[in-house]
């Protein structure tokens, strides 16, 4: 990061690039909406490395599908040095269904996936806690996951994804 002379940066001009960054992004189609990138990017990388289609941006439960037809909620987590949690974006309905699996990954501070899975619904329900105030689930990406029976460990096939 050297390269970039940010801490010389006024706090207008740090929020002009971070908004023309966010545009580049857009345009290039790694990203999809103006918000954190950080759902996006899951989502683009778990697309792009295993073929599956995306859903509308509207899509209530599901963000992709694979061409056998099976439904996934993709969720990410960026860590930093200020902030360690795994803990995964709400669920919501996660007692109804909605999906198949859950496809998550963890992204280090400088947005380099640390580890990724996919995990059967039934997995992830098992292992979620309702939060009522909210009326989601919260699920964290411990290490433990990446050991139960049936979750799938994805993060060479997303590290391998070129953009």
């Amino acid at each position: 990061m050297d390269e970039f002379p940010l801490a010389n940066a006024t706090p207008a001009e740090l929020l002009r690039l971070h908004a023309a960054i966010g545009e580049q992004l857009r345009e290039r189609g790694i990203v999809r909406s103006a918000n954190n990138p950080v759902g996006d990017l899951a989502e683009y990388l778990f697309c792009q490395a295993f073929g599956w289609a995306q859903a509308a941006n509207s899509a209530k439960s599901a963000d992709a599908a694979c061409s056998k037809g099976k439904l996934y909620q993709i969720k990410g987590r960026r860590t930093t040095r200020h902030n360690g949690s795994r803990q995964l974006g709400a669920l919501r309905g996660l007692s109804d269904g909605g999906f198949d699996f859950l496809a998550g990954v963890i992204f280090a501070e400088d947005y380099t996936v640390s580890r990724a899975a996919i995990i059967p619904h039934a997995t992830v329900l098992a292992n979620a806690t309702y939060v009522e105030l909210t009326n989601s689930w919260k699920f964290m990406m411990r290490d433990t996951v990446w050991d139960w029976p049936e979750t799938v460990d994805a993060t060479a096939e997303l590290r391998a994804v070129k953009f």
